[in-house]
């Protein structure tokens, strides 16, 4: 999944985007299909919006893995209640 550099030709707002396979880029600010392309400096560069995003997908998936956990959890507490009668 290679990160790309683009600016939008209808706002002038320049942005990167991570694209599949197939997807088709859209401007963040004004959804216009109009873009350039430009040249990237590589996937080993780090800018600060990158990392920012890669923070908040792996918070995401980090507070998925807790509310998961929690609810096991709570589901054998229940469980060992039932089973064992309040005790």
């Amino acid at each position: 999944m290679p990160i790309h550099d683009y600016q939008c030709r209808a706002c002038s707002k320049r942005f990167e985007l991570l694209l599949l396979a197939g997807e088709k880029p859209v401007c963040p600010a004004c959804e216009s299909g109009k873009l350039e392309r430009l040249f990237s400096g590589g996937a080993a560069v780090s800018t600060s919006g990158t990392r920012a995003r890669a923070m908040a997908v792996a918070r995401g998936k980090a507070g998925a893995v807790k509310k998961e956990q929690d609810h096991a959890h709570a589901e054998y507490m229940r469980n060992h209640i039932k089973d064992h009668g309040g005790e």
